[in-house]
């Protein structure tokens, strides 16, 4: 079992369709907290939400999901201490990959994507329809239509806020992630992994994007891991919990987690700390 490691470092990796700008709010903060926070954006996805709708590179087209999930190892390596991870839906399956990989103190999966062997739910499939029968997905970049972030993104936040949340927040995103995903392109993880850090993964009561039961099966292949592995979900909330109100909630909570994984004391009796694990995860069957 891995011993605990302290850190203030805070790394944020949002999800398709997003930037470092969905995190603003959860990254003041943390920072208001003392933690030092950082949120990287994907490759050729560092600018302005309006420059990334009317001139997006050109080379975002064809970026694949190990190329984002490298970009990202790259940084961590680079940092002076190892730091928590917190991923939110394309994020969140980027975050269980680099800790797969060894890297961070610990992570959390928001509402997370999930890795390669988890079947989709048939309400994730129907949601996301429009990206697996769109020509020439795989060589270009999607956008996601204002119906589509109403009912599959956003369904929870209030109908006032949703144009306002679109404009703000959404940009296109890469076709061809998505197959690679599904096709266990980049998207593979190894359990049980005894070298994986500790991980809480998250759930929306009424996530249309990633719908609840997706996220407990991701739960239990993680639990196959000798490290912490946790489950939580949060209700009434939809793919957008971190946008919405009582975002505070889930933040501190994900946060508090996160550090006391990674300050608690290892427990000495390694088979009772197995049963306690198996124990917390029987909320999710």
């Amino acid at each position: 079992m891995l011993l605990p490691t302290p850190t203030k470092t805070v790394m944020l990796i949002h999800g398709a369709w997003l930037t470092p700008l969905s995190w603003e709010a959860v990254r003041a903060r943390y920072e208001a907290r003392g933690f030092k926070v950082i949120a990287p954006a994907w490759p050729y996805l560092d600018h302005s939400v309006e420059e990334l709708r009317s001139n997006l590179d050109p080379r975002f087209a064809k970026l694949n999901l190990e190329g984002i999930i490298n970009h990202y190892d790259a940084l961590i390596r680079a940092l002076p201490e190892k730091p928590i991870l917190i991923g939110h839906s394309f994020g969140g399956l980027i975050v269980q990959v680099l800790l797969d990989r060894g890297l961070g103190a610990a992570g959390v999966a928001v509402d997370p994507g999930p890795p390669f062997g988890v079947l989709a739910h048939p309400k994730a499939v129907w949601t996301s329809r429009h990206v697996f029968t769109a020509w020439n997905a795989w060589n270009r970049a999607l956008t996601m239509s204002f119906d589509g972030f109403r009912a599959g993104f956003a369904n929870t936040l209030p109908e006032s806020e949703m144009r306002a949340a679109y404009d703000k927040y959404i940009v296109p995103t890469p076709g061809r992630i998505f197959f690679q995903a599904v096709l266990g392109i980049g998207s593979k993880i190894t359990t049980p992994n005894p070298a994986r850090p500790p991980l809480l993964l998250t759930a929306a009561e009424f996530d249309n994007t990633i719908p609840l039961p997706m996220v407990k099966k991701n739960a239990k292949k993680q639990a196959k891991s000798p490290s912490k592995t946790e489950f939580k979900m949060f209700p009434d909330r939809s793919h957008t919990l971190l946008l919405e109100e009582g975002w505070e909630e889930v933040a501190d909570f994900i946060l508090d987690w996160a550090v006391e994984a990674t300050t608690a004391p290892v427990p000495v009796a390694v088979p009772q700390a197995a049963g306690i694990q198996a124990a917390r995860l029987s909320a999710v069957s």
